[in-house]
């Protein structure tokens, strides 16, 4: 409807407000008993609601229209909101005493502890099924009067608050689902109050008081809420809802501040307390009885329309931890001090950490890490925190929680495998087979829960935490879409960064060990300078007094390989070519020794064979001795090849392969070559 006057806008508006005032005046004059009229209470404030409702209309077609004429909207909202101030708690006034007339809330007395969970326990009555004729009209009427002047209030804010936040201001609960439940929640306590150290009769209550009339929500209320045309509302939704919220105040203000007095009392205690197991108990039942409602919402295909937060936090009584996120805290010490205590037995058995775990191979590949049972009891502790993470509400509590339990988890783990690899190389420098086995044992340990863990983190539920985390960090949305590719914003990235750097600082230390073992051995073969400048032993393919230091290297690398996981394994013979190379090569080749033809032919013998320990893993493994090898190829050129190709420099030696020596480097090994007229 468009007014193109401002005078008859003006009168038509006026008189809309004027039938407003005086339906509204009627009302509380009968109500009082002052007014002889024969219309009800509630019929008066049916009509005032109708004339409301003609009154926005205008209202909205002057605001879009008609910008310049605030001022005369700006006095009229002025007057509806007097209105509306004794309108909306008449109405809800009028509701509550019809809800009273027709016996609301249903006994409950029939429920009791025995019974409350039995498949066949008494029925509560179900009266708004069971009412009949005049009373269920009137009922219908009364619910749909106080829908449509809901829906009038929301039009009327979405109006004044163009350009603004409305979303957050228009999300309110649906008043008629509201009056129902608070007389049963006050009705339910008194129940409640006699079942504080058996709480699972509370959650058990609940839940049947909203299944049982939750059907009624969508056949008998629902099409009254879509007739006043209250968009986005179910009645299912909101009944779900308002009851849940009903039982997370009572937690909130009668259960857990018990549990916290209890708590302060017991504190310091070595074992375990009532009131932590109690605690524990009561956050147990919370998630059963989420778990429950969730399926009761999933089957019913309500909240499809709501972000998964926004839904989880209206149905979970878990969301109680939104307000008190010190609470949240207490219950993941509670949860992690439990799980430390439960894996003791594990880490003082043994056998645990050195029995193979058979299940050790991932699911993405072939790969068997070869680690010991530990493992597994840890990552089997930290899915359990992770499960009870999955039902908080939202991914801010989600991400608190697996900080306060899951990544102290994997911290202890790290310390308790850092504590058995410094013991064994404190006690033998890690020189005995003993030692080196239990060090792999634990790289392998750490290898496998990182692989599981990482493989964890590429499920949506800890990219979303991990782009929550980025969030926190002030980082924008495109690079915390980026960061989980390069692992930087997940919530245990930075455990996992640990395990990385352990293994390779362990794998490290076994490869020096093997190598200063290598080196002594073969200190005679280093020191017989003239050696090469003399032809090999007869019979021998290999150098005499390096032969002891291949023994050594063969034997240590074949108890490596047999209890080392395949992946570190080629991380540590790769490691060990490349000390081996670098040892070679400044021992020999960069130590002014004269090499002449005999002895070039005997140190391209003993690269060979020392070649050959490294050829079980690859094709070519002279390609990882870079420097001994290209010492060598540069020894075995001719005189003249020599003089005229170095004069060229790095172009030449490049054109001949040789890419990891310097000129000087090969200047060096040049100048000891002897070349026999």
């Amino acid at each position: 409807m468009f007014f193109f006057h401002l005078p008859e806008t003006a009168l038509k508006l006026d008189t809309l407000v004027g039938d407003i005032e005086d339906g509204v005046s009627s009302a509380m004059r009968k109500n009082l008993g002052k007014n002889s009229s024969g219309r009800s209470s509630e019929g008066m404030c049916l009509h005032a609601i109708e004339t409301l409702g003609q009154t926005e209309d205008v209202l909205t077609s002057v605001a879009k229209t008609r910008p310049q004429w605030m001022h005369l909207v700006s006095a009229v909202d002025h007057r509806v909101d007097r209105s509306l101030a004794i309108l909306r708690p008449q109405a809800i006034a009028d509701h509550r005493t019809l809800l009273t007339s027709l016996g609301w809330p249903p006994p409950l007395s029939t429920l009791t502890s025995s019974n409350i969970d039995a498949a066949k326990s008494t029925e509560i009555p179900n009266l708004l099924f069971t009412i009949q004729g005049n009373l269920k009209h009137q009922y219908c009427e009364n619910f749909l009067a106080l829908c449509r002047l809901q829906e009038l209030q929301r039009r009327r804010k979405s109006r004044q608050l163009v350009g603004h936040n409305r979303e957050v201001a228009l999300l309110q609960p649906l008043w008629a689902i509201e009056e129902l439940v608070n007389p049963i929640s006050i009705a339910c306590q008194r129940h409640f109050l006699k079942w504080v150290d058996k709480p699972e009769f509370i959650f058990a209550l609940v839940y049947k008081i909203i299944r049982d009339y939750v059907d009624t929500m969508d056949d008998l209320l629902q099409p009254l809420v879509d007739e006043a045309r209250l968009s986005g509302y179910s009645c299912r939704e909101e009944w779900v809802s308002a009851m849940v919220m009903s039982l997370l105040t009572y937690l909130a203000k009668e259960i857990f501040p018990i549990y916290i007095s209890q708590l302060a009392e017991e504190n310091g205690a070595d074992v375990p307390s009532q009131a932590k197991i109690s605690w524990l108990h009561l956050v147990d039942l919370m998630i059963a009885f989420d778990k429950q409602i969730q399926s009761l919402v999933t089957h019913s295909g309500i909240l499809n329309s709501l972000p998964d937060d926004e839904r989880l936090q209206k149905i979970s009584s878990l969301s109680l931890f939104c307000d008190r996120p010190d609470w949240l805290d207490i219950w993941a010490e509670m949860e992690l001090n439990d799980m430390l205590e439960k894996l003791k037995p594990d880490l003082d058995d043994e056998r645990n950490w050195t029995m193979k775990n058979q299940g050790a191979i991932l699911s993405t590949g072939s790969v068997n890490y070869k680690s010991p049972a530990i493992s597994s009891a840890f990552l089997q502790r930290l899915s359990l925190a992770v499960d009870r993470c999955r039902s908080l509400p939202t991914i801010s509590l989600r991400s608190r929680f697996l900080k306060l339990v899951g990544v102290p988890i994997i911290q202890r783990f790290l310390d308790c495998v850092l504590h058995r690899c410094q013991e064994a190389e404190g006690l033998t420098a890690l020189t005995d087979d003993d030692g080196l086995i239990k060090v792999a044992n634990s790289i392998n340990a750490i290898h496998y829960f990182e692989s599981v863990v990482k493989e964890w983190c590429d499920d949506v539920f800890f990219l979303e935490i991990g782009f929550d985390n980025s969030n926190q960090m002030g980082m924008s949305d495109d690079d915390a879409k980026e960061k989980p590719i390069d692992g930087s914003v997940g919530i245990f990235d930075g455990e996992i960064g640990k395990t990385e750097d352990f293994r390779k600082e362990w794998i490290d230390k076994i490869s020096i060990v093997i190598l200063r073992g290598f080196d002594a051995k073969c200190r005679d073969y280093v020191k017989a300078r003239k050696q090469w400048q003399e032809k090999s032993e007869e019979g021998w393919t290999v150098s005499r007094n390096l032969v002891e230091a291949l023994d050594y290297l063969q034997e240590k690398i074949a108890v490596v390989e047999e209890n080392l996981n395949r992946i570190d394994f080629v991380c540590l013979w790769r490691s060990l070519a490349a000390g081996l190379d670098r040892l070679l090569f400044n021992s020999i080749l960069m130590s002014n020794v004269k090499f002449h033809d005999c002895g070039v032919e005997r140190f391209g013998s003993d690269l060979q064979v020392l070649f050959g320990i490294f050829g079980a893993w690859c094709l070519r493994p002279e390609g990882f001795f870079p420097k001994a090898s290209e010492g060598l190829k540069l020894l075995q050129m001719r005189e003249k090849q020599l003089k005229y190709g170095l004069a060229r420099g790095r172009k030449w030696m490049k054109e001949n392969g040789i890419r990891h020596l310097s000129v000087a480097e090969a200047e060096k090994i040049v100048s000891s070559r002897v070349f026999m007229n």
